[in-house]
This record gives structure tokens, sequence and C-alpha cells, in this order.
């Protein structure tokens, strides 16, 4: 039975329809993603299901007390003023217990009697851990100053912020449209498992495919207002979904062929129009329907060519860069190669954007020299989106930059042309910039930077808000692109499809230039990780590796040492068991960590002794 679904809805954009009559059904445990071409409505799909928009008609129908927890694409703060305003809800008592209890633990001088009281109503509630979780939440998503104004927060801290709030509600559905958009890669693998944990139901909209894989069971496509539902990873979609274009491309051809003899037909003279078949002309504007499906031309085409490229491209020279004397890049040396593609890696704020800015003459390093070759041209995708005037038309927008493209061996086109070769057809190219979706206005700034045939091109998070197909088209043309590529992404399908050579920024100033892809690089730093635990244990344990090879009996000094140990290991435990409890009642923050550090002593204490006993028990 479905906890959350819709009957019959439609919505339109714009007079045109999104979708009619839409079925769109979630159970308990479902991970879905939708995907989709950008314009198609997965955005509008997901705000209407999540409440926060009324359809044209239809309705949504969710289970008794359900709680929907909805992340958008470009949150929206209005009527908040600081962090904290934000992320503890009034109406959550166990929330508000929290503020309070941290507001109190961080001033200098609090009231031990009102600290005692919360403390007691947060046991009372068993809301222990529901204050370390969030403290979790909030520290992996670099969220510290609760006293910080929203309004300066940058656009991928307020995203940020809006899925710590989601994650510390938790809803029983997720609702979450491009939620690994301004995440580091550390930070989407936390996220990965903890939407995998405890059969949550989720629906999803990314352009990430190994995060959809690892989180969703199934895929559904919004297509020209249907859902086509696919079971398993994004491979199996991709395949299926390729199976199902060719069958609606040969019936779609059948029917056009069809219409055209009906056509005739319906034009025939006017006084035989009274006398026609009802059913025949429904039949006809049935068949001029099916003719409107896709045709194998219908995808985005990429075939800028790439500037002739000289011997020296760019060449960095110990270059260092600092911030309120805080280290950002320190004595980067590196000269670029042709076929270079270098992917860009480390957590957010280590540096990459600063990185990128030094390059492109954006920031000029503190020491150090960057030298571009003559004919090195650059082409930068930043991440920030496109620059438009409001009353800006789409067509505009490209004539700014050139109104004849070169494209090599295919001629000059016009921007129109150019425009049509990016699924911008006539009725969009004149359109307002501002009528696009987030996707199409990716699509478009794409389409400036390819123009200036690069043969240094720089994408920094190209994937965020790219529908699935560009992407895929994108791939493509990047493998056959013959110039220096250097990407910065959180995907790490494509760092590992586009790179060979990663830059991890450490976020002290260090660069570490590593020979390989993302998933090679992860491998080798999980077996350093396995090898270092290892001799870990060796390092810890050589009294019970070398009892094993020297000895075959015990001693009777050993033997008494033996019994003695068993009282011990009791005396601790129950030691360990009366302190945790006093943990419970004592309200004084300076008595609650001493005796926190006693615990955690006695536990080492502990630990050595079992060793110890456990050596000497295999002896025995």
């Amino acid at each position: 039975m479905s906890i959350l679904s819709t009957e019959k809805l439609s919505h339109s954009f714009h007079d045109r329809w999104l979708f009619r009559d839409l079925h769109f059904g979630m159970q308990a445990g479902d991970c879905v993603a939708l995907v989709g071409i950008n314009g198609t409505g997965k955005s509008t799909l997901l705000k209407i299901m999540a409440g926060v928009m009324d359809p044209d008609s239809g309705t949504v129908v969710s289970e008794r007390g359900i709680r929907v927890g909805y992340l958008p694409q470009e949150p929206d703060f209005a009527h908040l003023n600081t962090i904290e305003d934000f992320i503890y809800s009034a109406d959550n008592k166990q929330q508000q217990l929290i503020k309070d209890y941290e507001r109190l633990v961080e001033s200098d001088n609090y009231d031990v009697d009102e600290l005692g009281r919360i403390s007691d109503e947060l046991t009372a509630l068993n809301a222990w851990e529901y204050e370390h979780q969030i403290k979790t939440i909030l520290n992996r998503l670099q969220i510290s100053d609760f006293d910080k104004k929203i309004s300066s927060m940058s656009g991928g801290q307020q995203k940020r912020l809006a899925l710590a709030k989601l994650l510390i509600d938790e809803p029983d559905v997720y609702i979450l449209d491009e939620p690994t958009n301004h995440l580091d890669i550390e930070t989407i693998e936390w996220l990965e498992k903890l939407l995998t944990s405890g059969n949550k139901t989720v629906l999803i909209v990314s352009h990430d495919r190994y995060f959809l894989d690892h989180v969703c069971q199934e895929i559904r496509e919004l297509d020209r207002g249907e859902i086509f539902q696919y079971k398993g990873d994004y491979a199996n979609f991709v395949e299926k979904k390729a199976e199902r274009h060719l069958s609606q491309v040969a019936s779609a051809d059948k029917a056009r062929n069809l219409w055209k003899k009906e056509l005739e037909w319906m034009r025939r003279q006017p006084k035989a129009r009274g006398t026609k078949s009802k059913s025949r002309i429904e039949a006809f504007y049935d068949l001029q329907d099916k003719s409107k499906a896709p045709t194998e031309h219908d995808k985005v085409q990429l075939k800028m060519q790439t500037s002739r490229q000289g011997s020296k491209i760019m060449e960095i020279e110990a270059v260092s860069k600092s911030f309120k004397k805080a280290p950002i890049i320190s004595d980067f040396t590196y000269t670029f190669k042709k076929g270079d593609r270098v992917g860009l890696a480390g957590r957010n704020g280590s540096g990459k954007s600063t990185f990128l800015n030094l390059i492109t003459k954006e920031l000029e390093p503190d020491s150090g020299s960057i030298s571009k070759g003559e004919t090195t041209v650059i082409g930068y995708y930043k991440q920030g989106g496109l620059d438009f005037r409001e009353n800006q038309r789409v067509i505009d927008v490209v004539k700014d930059v050139a109104e004849h493209i070169d494209m090599g061996k295919d001629g000059i086109i016009t921007a129109s042309q150019l425009l049509t070769q990016f699924l911008f057809p006539p009725e969009k190219q004149f359109g307002m910039v501002s009528n696009l979706s987030g996707g199409e206005r990716k699509r478009l700034q794409l389409m400036r930077v390819l123009m200036l045939n690069p043969n240094f091109l720089i994408l920094d998070e190209p994937s965020n808000d790219l529908d699935m197909d560009t992407l895929n088209i994108l791939e493509d043309f990047l493998e056959r692109f013959t110039g220096v590529l250097l990407l910065v992404t959180h995907d790490r399908y494509l760092l590992d499809k586009l790179t060979d050579q990663l830059f991890i920024f450490d976020g002290s100033g260090f660069v570490n230039m590593y020979n390989g892809n993302y998933a090679d690089f992860k491998f080798e730093t999980e077996e350093k990780l396995k090898a270092e635990k290892i001799n870990k244990t060796k390092i810890s344990e050589p009294v019970i590796a070398e009892s094993k090879h020297t000895k075959s009996k015990i001693s009777y000094k050993e033997q008494i040492e033996y019994n003695n140990l068993e009282a011990e290991i009791e005396h601790i435990e129950s030691e360990i068991a009366t302190l945790s409890d006093k943990l419970t009642q004592v309200t004084d923050h300076a008595e609650l960590s001493e005796i926190a550090h006693k615990i955690e002593d006695l536990k080492l204490e502990l630990d050595n002794k079992s060793a110890r006993w456990l050596e000497l028990a295999e002896l025995i």
C-alpha cells in the first residue's frame, strides 16, 4: 500500500503541459530515483508531492500522520534570521531542550540549577543520543556558527543547512532535489550510508550515478509527461531506456506515415466534414500526438572544434596563496602537458576554487608565477552559473559571444542553429532566459564556454543541475576532447571516467599529485589504512606473539596472575557501570567531563587486562 501517491495529477508551465493524469506511488522503504531531461517537470513533481506547490488538477494522497521532508534545489529562508532559528524547531521539545543545553554549557557563567533541570529533562526524554546525532550531522555538513546570519551564507552553505535540518528532523519520507550539489565526496559517501540505514523511504532527483546506485533500488523516468519504471541500477536503466526509445521511434515513424494519409482525408471538401466519422476524427488527433514522439536526432549535439595548441601550455612555478594568514596553496609547481586530464579533489574549502581562480587570473598569487602559452585558449565553466539580465532573450546571450560560430569541418553556423543543436527550439531561443529551468541555464552556459573553441577546458562542478542525457553526451565529448582538461566535481563517476591524474588539496596548503583516477586513490587509501591497523595490532601484542612461539606451559606465577585477573576485570567493569550511571545524575559540567575521562581510562585498563587474560588462557 502506498504511503504517498498522486491521483490524476496534472500541471502546466507557460501554457505547456508538464504531465497530465499522472500516477506516482511510494511504499514504505522505497528508495526511488527520478530522472529525465531538463524542463520535463521533475522538480515541479517533487514540490507537489512535498506539498509546497498545488497542482493544476489532481491530488496528492498520504497515509495519516506521515511526515514528509523536502530538500529543494534552492532553499528559501524567508523570515528566518540565524542558523539557530532554522535548525531548532519551536514545536520540537527535544530540539528546544538541546538548544538551551548547548547555550548554557557554552556560556561562561551558567546557572547550575537550570543546567541540572535541562539535563534531567533530556535524560527523561532519552534525548542524549539525539543530541549527539544532531552534532554529528552539523559537523559533517560544516555548520558550526549558530549565530551566523543566513542571508550572509553562500548558495552552497544554504543548501547544506537545508539538508542538515531535514536529516535532523528524521521525516517518514525524504524528498531530495539534487542533494549532492555543494557536497564534497567524503560527505556524499557519509550521506549514502545515512540514507540506506533504517529502511528509509526516499525519492531523489540527482545526476550522480554512483550515489543513485548506492541509495536507490529503482529508477523512474519522467519523459513527455509519462512515468517509466526500471528496477535495478543506472546501467540497467540506460540499457532498458535505449530499447524503449528505439521502440518509440519506430512507432512514431509509423504514426507519422499514417497521419499524412489521414491528413488528406481531413482536408477534403468542408461540406463533407459533417458526415465524417467521429471515431475516425478522434483517431486522427490521437495519431497526431503519437507522431510527435522522439526521433533519433532529438538530443544535444556537441561538435565544437579545439583551437591549435603550441608546445607551451601553462607553467606554475612555486605559487602560494593565503587568506587571513591561513595557507590555501603553498609552494605549488606544475607544468601542464598536452593531453593532461586532471581532477581536483579535496573537502569543501580546501582550496580547489582558489586554484582555478589563480590559473584564470581572477586572483593573483602571494608569491610565485603562472605563465600561459600564447596559443592556450581557456574555457572556464564556473560553478556560480550563467550571468544574464532579466530582460535578456536566450539568443541574445549567445550573440553576445558571436553571431556565427566556426565548427571546423562542419563549416560556419549561426547562433540560432547552434542553439537548436543544444535543444533550444525557436520558441525558446526568443524567450527570456529567466523562464528557463536551472538545468537549461546550465546547458546554455556550457554552450557559451564551448563556443570559444578552448584547448584548455576548466569545468567547475559541470554535473550540477545538468540532466542525465546532456551529462552523458558531455562525457562522450570530453572523452574525445584533445586539449587539457581540468575537472572539479564531486561526481565520482565523472572523475573515474574522465581523469587519469588527481591534485588532492588537504586544506593546509599542500597539494598531493596522484597518478590515477579517484577509484584508484580510494582503493590505495583504504589498503593503507588496513595495513596501518594491522601494524598497530601487531605492535600492541608483542608479548602474545612471543608466548605462542617460546612457551609450552604456564608457570605457577602466571597461574596466580591469571586467577587474579578475573577478579580485577570484574571490579573494573563494575566501576565503569557505576560511573556511567552517575553521568545521568550529575549536573555540573566540569564534573561530567571528569567522570567521562575516568571512564575512558578504565576502559583502556580493561582492554589491557582482558588482552593479558586471553594470552594466559590460551597457554592454559
